[in-house]
């Protein structure tokens, strides 16, 4: 680790410590990155005008009568003003509680009213409407502060207020963190649980920084690094290692405009470190696969060469295998193959996280065979959140890495993993029992995930204690998984395995549009009537691609029946956690009627 400007967590002490040590240090060096959409190019921010603008944001807060201790909430996209007002918020001894944006209003109002929240930063006065439907909401808060501008603020909407004309921009104030400790609450970050009301994980400001120093003491990260932040800020991943980390090694960091515009910011930013889930990888995946499948035969075979002999040469590098004559031909395979994805990529990339959810094998294999620098990481917010990550020194391309530098690990009798550090949460606000549940009288938080850690330290998880999944014939199958293997097809966008206590596993499965059509017109099928997804030649296709995406699977974790679906799973329609976790029990309720025939139907 590059050390000649990394900020210590014994003296950044808080967190608004070590945002004003950074300004103090490097005022005017880069500090985020941003698209302009009025002069449709990029712009930068210095330390300096961040701490200017998060200054005056302060004043605006002391002006409504907030004060230390008093929760304020933040509900936009990635943007500068997003990470401004959380370190202004903290440097007022206030607690920030992030909220995601496709969050429904009716969890977003549980939140204000279970948090005591204040005062809410939202992107525009349009989604304020949504909000303010619930009269809940609009009681609570006293300011709304929004970053676009309002066209008009109706009478019962006096607290609304545009931010530009909410701050002073007269006044010549510096930022100055209060004097805080350490060890009190920064921040209460409400879990997206798959079933019942989320739960707030409060996280000090020594939680925070430990965690990202120990993720630093993991990577070499510099002055010159630039992150694309996608993944939301809201997501305790992105804030920790793609906000706290790159603030305390100096790196800049650009926040992407959206999902439909992501290739197009990767070739602009170019990034070094890059911090998403598994589903950004898998989407990047099945472009290049079916842009691949459109090459004529030489160059097909030559992409499937360059593979093969890819992970070849990782894996005599790493020292797990021998020399081999195919590996003089890897310098021409990385120029004619490997380089062309890397560039699809930025060109520059030293570090691919990957957390949340385990990578497919198959995508992580294709990437890390093109020489795609992805490292796996295993976390959870209640520890604020990286608990274990591969690094360029130690890197199983399969496992979520080693635990962190002053992370221990250990396993229960049942296999559960659980771990103890200065990372750990406080608890569960507001929810003693639920903090107990979850830590024990000796400070090991028990994750609920069941792992396996072999002698050298590598961490792999191999289920959820709560998700396994029990036949009747006692055979124990982990449904995640599977799922990850069955999505890493591009004909399916989603799936979700069942059978506890039944003879056998079905699936319910939703197809991608785009595969489904080309699959339609194949079979000289209409793609548009929504019956010919029954079509008996469309359920054989798709259980004989189901199988081949299950062949490493024992004979019992097979599925035998499957129900088909063109409407994804969404946020919108409940369906998903806004972290984009499956709601199993929604979908179970839903398809009901589904899932019995598909039982029945093998019964008779």
């Amino acid at each position: 680790m590059n050390d000649t400007d990394y900020i210590a967590p014994e003296t950044a002490k808080t967190l608004p410590g070590l945002f004003y040590e950074r300004v103090m240090r490097s005022p005017h060096s880069q500090a985020y990155g941003f698209y302009d959409d009025e002069k449709n190019a990029w712009e930068s921010l210095t330390w300096v005008q961040v701490a200017q603008f998060a200054a005056r944001i302060q004043e605006g807060l002391r002006s409504r009568a907030i004060v230390k201790g008093d929760r304020v909430a933040i509900m936009l996209r990635n943007c500068p003003e997003w990470v401004i007002f959380d370190v202004a918020a903290l440097g007022l001894g206030l607690v920030t509680v992030p909220l995601y944006t496709n969050d429904r209003a009716e969890n977003v109002a549980y939140i204000v009213q279970n948090a005591g929240i204040k005062a809410m930063l939202v992107q525009n006065s349009r989604q304020w409407r949504q909000l303010s439907q619930i009269e809940s909401i609009r009681r609570a808060l006293q300011c709304v502060i929004s970053v676009a501008p309002i066209s008009k603020v109706p009478d019962h909407d006096s607290c609304l207020v545009h931010i530009q004309d909410w701050i002073d921009h007269d006044i010549d104030v510096e930022y100055q963190p209060e004097d805080l400790d350490g060890g009190k609450l920064a921040t209460i970050i409400y879990t997206s649980g798959t079933t019942g009301r989320p739960k707030g994980v409060m996280l000090s400001h020594r939680n925070i920084l430990s965690n990202a120093s120990a993720a630093l003491q993991c990577a070499d990260i510099f002055e010159k690094d630039v992150f694309l932040s996608f993944l939301p800020l809201s997501h305790s991943m992105e804030r920790t290692a793609g906000c706290f980390m790159p603030m305390m090694a100096s790196s800049k960091v650009c926040f992407a405009r959206s999902i439909q515009q992501l290739g197009e910011d990767i070739q602009e930013v170019r990034p070094t470190v890059f911090v998403s889930v598994p589903r950004i990888y898998e989407i990047i995946f099945t472009r290049i696969l079916s842009q691949a499948a459109q090459l004529p035969y030489p160059r097909k075979k030559m992409f499937a060469w360059a593979q093969r002999i890819g992970w070849r040469y990782l894996q005599f590098k790493l020292g797990r295998a021998g020399w081999h004559w195919s590996l003089l031909l890897w310098p021409m395979m990385d120029r004619l193959v490997a380089a062309k994805i890397k560039q699809r990529l930025g060109g520059r990339l030293r570090y691919a996280i990957v957390g949340g959810a385990a990578l497919d094998k198959t995508i992580t294999k294709f990437f890390v065979s093109l020489g795609i620098p992805v490292y796996q990481g295993y976390g959870m917010t209640e520890s604020s959140p990286v608990i274990s990550v591969g690094r360029p020194d130690a890197n199983d391309p399969f496992s979520v890495g080693k635990a962190l530098p002053g992370v221990e690990v250990k396993l229960t009798k049942e296999g559960e993993l659980c771990t103890r550090s200065d990372c750990v949460m406080l608890g569960y606000y507001g929810n003693k029992q639920a903090t107990e549940q979850m830590i024990d009288t000796e400070g090991w938080l028990h994750t609920g995930d069941i792992a396996h850690i072999t002698n050298e330290g590598y961490l792999y998880i191999t289920g959820r204690i709560k998700d396994i999944i029990v036949l009747a014939n006692a055979e124990k199958v982990s449904p995640q998984d599977m799922e990850t293997a069955i999505c890493a097809d591009p004909l399916f966008d989603q799936a979700m395995i069942l059978g506890e206590g039944r003879p056998f596993l079905s699936a319910l499965l939703v197809l991608n549009e785009t595969e489904w059509n080309s699959l339609a017109e194949s079979m000289g099928l209409s793609s548009g009537i929504q019956e010919n997804l029954q079509d008996a030649s469309v359920h054989k296709y798709v259980m004989q691609r189901l199988a081949g995406c299950l062949k490493e699977f024992p004979g019992y974790a097979q599925v035998r029946r499957a129900s088909i679906y063109l409407e994804p799973w969404t946020t919108e329609n409940n369906l998903l956690t806004p972290t984009l976790k499956t709601r199993r029990n929604q979908l179970i309720k839903l398809f009901a009627d589904d899932i019995e025939a598909m039982y029945d139907s093998m019964e008779k």
